[in-house]
């Protein structure tokens, strides 16, 4: 499988269950109708697992775009494939998104919250401060990188021009990972931690002819943007830090 369409279909998979989840939980007369942050948390960690494991033997399964550049800046993968990368991930979450609205549109329809129809798309911040939701984004990145490089420490491998990396072999413990961020700092801003799970279906939220909704929210957009890119930049550096005082 060719290693961008591979992070396209494992950031669609992932995004469809996200998407979905938050659907299934804030809009009307579904069967998990105000489930709980429980249920959202854990349906967007198995997206993950799911995602990974789809993707992780052809791509590395990066799904994320500060993934791939906490990975470029530590050296473990090729720069040249980060921006194949990031315009796959973004638009796997475009369409991923996108499914997860035609599954669930007789409950849009049925929903009259405009705040309600786009939390599927996008994050919003539960109390808007700018300067304390980038530091969320920020830290939950932070803490996500970090640890997944040293879950395992991924490289470019036989030669070739495929990247390996996560893989299966990571999709549980990443899952678990993804779950506790949630769980731990998800409720300030709900967590984007990933720039393309944002912005492509903020784009598609923007696009699609959604009965009675409401604004794309474009002033919040650059928080899950750059917070997590930030946090993956500071995440890569102590990495490097650590692994310099060890050797």
């Amino acid at each position: 499988m060719n290693i961008y369409f591979a992070e396209f279909i494992g950031t669609a998979l992932l995004i469809t269950v996200g998407s979905g989840v938050v659907a299934n939980v804030v809009l009307k007369d579904t069967k998990g109708y105000q489930s709980g942050w429980m249920v959202i948390t854990t349906a967007w960690a198995l997206g993950v697992f799911i995602g990974v494991v789809v993707a992780g033997p052809y791509s590395g399964a990066h799904l994320n775009p500060a993934v791939s550049l906490a990975l470029a800046i530590t050296g473990d993968f090729d720069w040249s494939l980060v921006p194949g990368y990031m315009l796959s991930q973004l638009f796997g979450a475009a369409v991923g998104s996108f499914v997860a609205w035609l599954v669930y549109k007789d409950h849009f329809d049925r929903t009259e919250d405009a705040g309600l129809k786009f939390a599927p798309f996008g994050t919003v911040p539960a109390i808007r401060n700018y300067s304390s939701n980038f530091l969320s984004e920020v830290t939950g990145t932070f803490v996500l990188i970090i640890v997944i490089l040293h879950i395992t420490h991924p490289m470019i491998g036989d030669g070739s021009d495929t990247p390996i990396g996560l893989g299966s072999i990571g999709a549980l413990p990443v899952a678990f990972l993804v779950w506790v961020i949630g769980l731990g700092l998800g409720g300030t801003t709900g967590y984007a931690i990933n720039p393309a799970r944002d912005l492509g279906p903020r784009i598609v939220h923007e696009i699609l002819p959604i009965k009675g909704k409401g604004k794309s929210d474009w002033a919040y957009s650059w928080v899950p943007i750059f917070g997590p890119l930030t946090g993956a930049a500071l995440a890569a550096g102590l990495y490097l830090l650590l692994v310099g005082l060890t050797e």
